[in-house]
């Protein structure tokens, strides 16, 4: 059990570590590989790891970057990615499958190893804290990861009453900081994540009713 122990907090003390050498202000951009070291312990790099296996993750959610190039009205839709698990998680939480995909193009742009430099995890972007009170063991499983976010906006929906505006913005900036100005923060990034989720949801509407 001591083991056990010792080995999440050793996953743990690697993972701060990483967050706080490899992320910057353009953190997209940055390459980070994520490996199984020679004693078992997970670990991060931003060098390719050479013989052993690896997968690479980015860091940073994909619409919040205030300089983003992406041509959000016209840029790649993912409709067939995780549809047997959307569409399940969708049905026993009641949300709308459009509006999960347009959060998790948001979120991760649909990758399952998609790391934030606040720590948040996989494709909905789980912060470790919350995955758990949602019963995810394990963020970085999609169907876990999936059912989970899926779980919180439908928490969130009941709470705003079906305002996903609303519920866009305490997704990203928490209900605290919804409550604390009585709508969508003043913060730039949650204020332009927003809008991009907005137009990502009319998108993936219009396009499963085509």
């Amino acid at each position: 059990m001591g083991v056990i122990i010792l080995l999440k907090i050793a996953f743990w003390l690697l993972t701060i570590i990483f967050l706080l050498v490899f992320t910057n202000a353009n953190a997209q951009e940055t390459r980070v590989y994520k490996y199984k070291s020679a004693n078992g312990v997970i670990s991060f790099s931003d060098i390719e790891p050479l013989n052993t296996d690896f997968t690479e993750v980015r860091v940073g959610c994909y619409a919040c970057e205030l300089n983003s190039q992406v041509d959000w009205y016209n840029a790649k839709l993912y409709l067939s990615q995780y549809r047997h698990t959307i569409a399940k998680a969708a049905q026993r939480h009641n949300v709308e499958p459009a509006f999960i995909r347009a959060i998790i193009h948001a979120e991760s742009h649909f990758d399952v190893n998609a790391l934030s430099k606040q720590g948040a995890q996989g494709l909905m972007q789980l912060m470790p804290k919350t995955a758990k009170s949602l019963g995810v063991n394990n963020a970085f499983i999609a169907q876990q990861n999936i059912n989970g976010g899926v779980k919180h906006l439908s928490t969130l929906l009941k709470k705003y009453q079906g305002d996903t505006r609303l519920v866009t913005a305490a997704y990203n900036a928490g209900e605290g900081a919804v409550k604390k100005y009585a709508g969508i923060p003043p913060f730039a990034e949650t204020q332009v994540y927003v809008e991009r989720v907005e137009i990502l949801h009319k998108r993936y509407k219009k396009a499963v009713s085509l």
